[in-house]
């Protein structure tokens, strides 16, 4: 169901003016109200083109950089697929309307518990959460069709690459400064992949291990 929100439209209409031009990437998140996944104070920003704070460090994602990283994807609906970095829930919400499966994990236990209870609420019941070290992906659900990844590995993933089924594509940022490259990787026919480099993007890196909290 759309949101009878006319920003909600008017976001859609920005993301499809810069390139994000995917139908169902767009049905999708103009379906997932964002505002359900940011801070009370920052309500009034919840539909702005531009990442927001969350608990731990970490951010909720640009919507631009999030249409631009789903439909790399190339998600189809009985796929499924891994997200490394739970965060706030809004880029495996957005997921959850492509696949038939979102398998997600996250090193910030509290996070989960919070992603976990704004999926509840939207009563989204086909994403699988999971808490760990998301550099070790989840082996005992591989291997998936699709990978996203929304932490920079700071060199070529391939514990998560090895992680991908035959032809499958995994997108994400690579690079141990402030600005990463945004990285899609397509299996091949003989088991290496092809790398493309979509854009310059900034992440929180990919830290190894589950975070110590309180």
């Amino acid at each position: 169901m759309k949101l009878n929100d006319d920003r909600a439209g008017r976001l859609i209409l920005g993301l499809r003016q810069q390139g994000v031009t995917d139908p169902n990437v767009l049905q999708a998140m103009e379906s997932i109200d964002r505002s359900v996944f940011v801070h009370e104070k920052f309500l009034d920003q919840a539909w702005d083109d531009k990442p927001l704070p969350i608990d731990c460090a970490q951010t909720i994602s640009q919507p631009y950089i999030v249409g631009l990283m789903t439909q790399a994807l190339e998600v189809q609906p009985r796929h499924r697929v891994l997200e490394i970095g739970t965060g706030s829930g809004y880029q495996a919400a957005v997921l959850s309307r492509l696949a038939r499966y979102v398998y997600s994990v996250e090193r910030y236990r509290s996070l989960l518990t919070e992603a976990e209870n704004r999926l509840k609420t939207l009563k989204i019941d086909n994403v699988i959460t999971r808490h760990g070290d998301g550099g070790l992906g989840w082996p005992e659900q591989a291997p998936f069709d699709r990978i996203m990844v929304t932490a920079a590995s700071p060199g070529e993933p391939t514990e998560l690459l090895h992680q991908l089924k035959p032809g499958g594509i995994l997108v994400s940022p690579v690079g141990r400064s402030s600005v990463q490259m945004l990285h899609r990787y397509v299996g091949q026919p003989d088991g290496s992949f092809r790398r493309e480099s979509l854009a310059e993007v900034r992440f929180v890196p990919l830290v190894e291990g589950t975070a110590k909290e309180g």
